[in-house]
């Protein structure tokens, strides 16, 4: 392994490593969903502002007015991914619901299939087949108490919706390759900011605590975040990004029992792994034609 790809692959894993805690962040900081969302953003701007600064950026010739609209679109869809996402936590666990939103892959082909005229292969349909089984079986596997079913299947809905804005953002993401990856980052958070600041319960009261787990997930899982993972991406061939991507789901659930004690039924369980397996199939084991290339973009947690 060379030196690039070994720091390539530090830097991913620790990306995944630090994506895999957001949850335990968002529940622990006890504000409302919309807060939350909107400090990470507020916070990560700042970060990524000086990032793109350092880094040479900030410079009018780097975004065209289309490629401008196309990251604002983009950051409207991230950041709806990000309110669905952390609301499904506090219903149907943190586990359950990263399990769902790595269906993202599969609502991104279908997408592609339909905007962008993408074919879909026997191969795509087989993994998005086992995918649905997955989903089948976590949904199955529901609570047996009524309001306790309400709950779960409301958790599911919401990181169902969660990944199918993250595949709209990761859409808008294609046609946006040559536009430096920081940059996209700040215009979307910067939006996320300007979106929810009406929207924002400033009268909601904060211990100090609370106050450090909101400014972690903007310094920590957006600003160093980005900038670990957007820095491997330039190093890494794009089966090994696919591979290092599936520590943040690991990292979430073990989170998530570690933390808050959530233990997932056996058909949870194998619903979760078979989800999982699809979407490994769909990112790893490309058509048999494809090259290993380094990737020019990648997989985004979170």
């Amino acid at each position: 392994m060379n030196a690039e790809i070994k720091r390539g692959s530090l830097e991913m894993t620790a990306a995944m490593l630090i994506s895999g805690s957001i949850g335990w962040f968002v529940l622990m900081s006890g504000q409302p969903v919309i807060n939350v969302v909107f400090w990470r953003c507020a916070v990560g701007a700042l970060v990524l502002l000086a990032v793109c600064g350092v880094l040479g950026q900030l410079r009018r010739d780097a975004l065209t007015r289309a490629t401008l609209l196309l990251a604002i679109a983009g950051g409207v869809a991230l950041v709806i991914n990000w309110l669905l996402l952390f609301a499904a936590y506090s219903y149907a666990s943190i586990s359950i619901a990263t399990a769902v939103y790595n269906t993202q892959p599969f609502m991104l082909v279908g997408l592609g299939a339909l905007f962008l005229g993408e074919r879909l292969t026997a191969r795509k349909l087989l993994w998005l087949g086992l995918a649905f089984g997955g989903m089948m079986l976590v949904v199955l596997a529901q609570p047996r108490q009524t309001g306790e079913q309400s709950h779960y299947l409301t958790g599911i809905a919401l990181a169902l919706g969660a990944a199918f804005f993250y595949a709209l953002m990761a859409l808008a993401a294609k046609r946006l390759k040559g536009t430096p990856p920081h940059l996209i980052a700040l215009i979307q958070v910067t939006v996320g900011a300007v979106m929810l600041l009406p929207l924002v319960n400033f009268h909601v009261s904060a211990s100090v605590e609370q106050w450090g787990m909101l400014a972690t997930l903007g310094v920590l899982h957006t600003g160093l975040m980005y900038v670990l993972m957007y820095g491997a991406l330039q190093k890494l061939p794009t089966n090994l990004i696919g591979s290092l991507s599936f520590i943040y789901p690991i990292a979430a659930m073990l989170v998530d029992r570690l933390a808050f004690g959530h233990r997932l039924s056996a058909w949870q369980l194998l619903g979760a792994a078979i989800i999982l397996l699809a979407a490994a199939g769909m990112n790893l084991l490309g058509e048999r034609r494809a090259r290993l290339l380094p990737a020019s973009d990648g997989r985004r947690a979170g």
